[in-house]
């Protein structure tokens, strides 16, 4: 039997099940962070799923000048433990000190796909109309607005049409190849 017919599968739940708990702990970071309310019932999905190890995280790590320290602890506790996980399953030999830089940068990469999908779906819903009272658009609208409006002082609306979400989906990739890539490469630069 080849190896990778049931290496694959366990790298596909490794992903999907991590990087869907990943993404939870992120939105609520996030959110937190541009002081989004949480009184909608997307944030308390949110607050329900990774309350459990943040809790007792919390009381050993306090915050720290409004940023929740405990959180971006579980992000990189859970983002080490999926890229151990993966290589122990393919059978690779790591080192904790190479995958501190891929880990740092996988989650820097994995805020910004969460501020661009949020900015494509507020793009497409100002298409679309703005419809009756959604929870999911008023966590989608506070999570995006702190990143849209520097831009927006930046750019004003020409012709009423905002370009502030078109320069930041712009501004994103760049970010990745300027930023992130050379964090990521850290990694292979300490083998």
């Amino acid at each position: 039997m080849d190896s990778t017919y049931l290496s694959n599968p366990a790298l596909y739940l490794v992903d999907a099940v991590f990087g869907l708990y990943l993404i939870a702990i992120m939105l609520r970071f996030l959110l937190q962070l541009v002081r989004a309310s949480f009184h909608n019932p997307v944030c308390q999905f949110l607050v329900k799923i990774t309350n459990p190890p943040l809790v007792p995280l919390r009381r050993i790590i306090p915050g720290f000048k409004g940023v929740d320290a405990a959180s971006i602890i579980l992000l990189f506790a859970v983002q080490m433990s999926a890229l151990m996980l993966k290589l122990l399953i393919v059978g690779a030999s790591f080192s904790f000190v190479i995958l501190i830089p891929i880990a740092i940068a996988d989650l820097l990469s994995l805020a910004l796909n969460v501020f661009m999908v949020a900015i494509l779906v507020q793009v497409v819903l100002s298409w679309v109309g703005q419809g009756a009272y959604n929870p999911l658009i008023a966590t989608i609208y506070s999570l995006t607005e702190p990143v849209l409006s520097p831009v927006r002082r930046v750019i004003p609306p020409i012709a009423g049409m905002d370009l502030s979400p078109l320069v930041v989906l712009l501004s994103i990739p760049l970010i990745k190849m300027l930023v992130i890539a050379p964090i990521s490469n850290l990694g292979n630069l300490l083998t």
